[in-house]
């Protein structure tokens, strides 16, 4: 399951998932990365500009590395798919990227409950998203933006509910009718 939902992370940047899943996920995806970025620049320079030493340091963590995460997936993108190559994304894209943080390349957002069985769900992503600003294939799932969570919820339909108050005209109170006293 690890397996998968980290080869989800590399391939499409971000994921939507439930909370421990996410918090699992995260230890995973950072140790994959470190090990990639612990290679220097060997990790991100073409395969035939390096020497012996740098081609032989980098197959044997491109093999660690394979242990763990599939070589390849699929991502849709705009109607059109495409085949991405994993490991090579590590090294190349998000070893690069990461190169002068000393951790921390994910994050997790919290959304709220799922409807459907109340599970806490939360949205995992990497911190510095892709050149366009929205990760190298978009959103997970085909999703156009992620669920709103409870405290976005609440504040927008208290925004609501005040926009409503200040439309209605408000209505003059009538006097309250006094009692009629026989004496």
């Amino acid at each position: 399951m690890l397996r998968a939902l980290t080869a989800n992370l590399v391939a499409h940047e971000r994921i939507e998932t439930t909370d421990a899943k996410a918090k699992e996920l995260r230890r995973v995806a950072e140790k994959l990365i470190t090990k990639a970025i612990r290679l220097g620049p060997v990790a991100y320079t073409p395969q035939k500009d390096l020497d012996a030493a740098g081609k032989a340091r980098r197959i044997a963590v491109e093999q660690r590395i394979g242990q763990f995460l599939r070589r390849f997936a699929v991502v849709e993108r705009g109607g059109e798919s495409r085949r991405v190559d994993l490991i090579e994304k590590v090294f190349l894209d998000l070893a690069k990227r990461f190169r002068d943080r000393p951790g921390g390349y994910t994050r997790i957002i919290k959304l709220g409950r799922r409807r459907g069985d109340n599970a806490p769900m939360s949205l995992v992503e990497f911190v510095e998203l892709g050149s366009d600003g929205s990760g190298s294939s978009g959103k997970a799932k085909g999703k156009d933006k992620p669920k709103k969570g409870a405290a976005e919820k609440a504040e927008a339909s208290a925004e609501a509910k005040s926009e409503k108050a200040a439309e209605k005209p408000k209505r003059a109170k009538k006097p309250k009718a006094e009692p009629d006293t026989e004496e």
